[in-house]
């Protein structure tokens, strides 16, 4: 049996913070699920597509599979049979956060697990929102966003009012 674990979020866009929690994973687990949260009551910066795109061009070599969700993460467990959500922490603030999630998921899943994976200290001040900020004001990203990505990135931001 397969070890599979589910690394739920927005992505708007992905990091190198992401990156690093999906690097860390991939040795850890078989397959790493990377789930696109669709909200369609919020418009994000990237389309959906476009933030899974840019996954699969940043995993590229890695055991992971990139899909979307929306609706409660617990549902799309149960749909895909996984059992482990993965969650990344950069500061206490978010802990704080993820902890009252888990524990909601626990009562609608208990048959679901929530893991906590810490992100390494250069990472811990990187958010999308920060990385959509720099970039839509023309600010450099490179050090925030996977160099696979960056152009396709920096471009969207520029022309695009994802922040301004």
């Amino acid at each position: 049996m397969a070890a599979v674990c589910v690394y739920p979020g927005s992505f708007d866009p992905i990091t190198v913070g992401h990156l690093d929690i999906i690097q860390r994973a991939a040795k850890l687990y078989d397959t790493v699920i990377v789930a696109v949260l669709h909200n369609p009551g919020k418009q994000g910066c990237f389309s959906v597509e476009q933030r899974m795109d840019m996954i699969r061009t940043a995993c590229q070599g890695l055991p992971v599979q990139v899909t979307c969700f929306d609706g409660l993460l617990m549902a799309f467990m149960r749909e895909t049979g996984t059992n482990v959500v993965l969650r990344g922490l950069r500061a206490v603030s978010d802990f704080e956060m993820e902890f009252q999630m888990a524990q909601l998921n626990h009562q609608l899943a208990p048959e679901v697990e929530t893991l906590f994976m810490m992100t390494t200290p250069q990472n811990a001040y990187i958010s999308s929102s920060l990385v959509r900020e720099i970039g839509a004001f023309g600010g450099d990203i490179s050090a925030f966003i996977p160099a696979s990505i960056e152009e396709t990135v920096r471009i969207h931001l520029l022309n695009n009012d994802c922040q301004k």
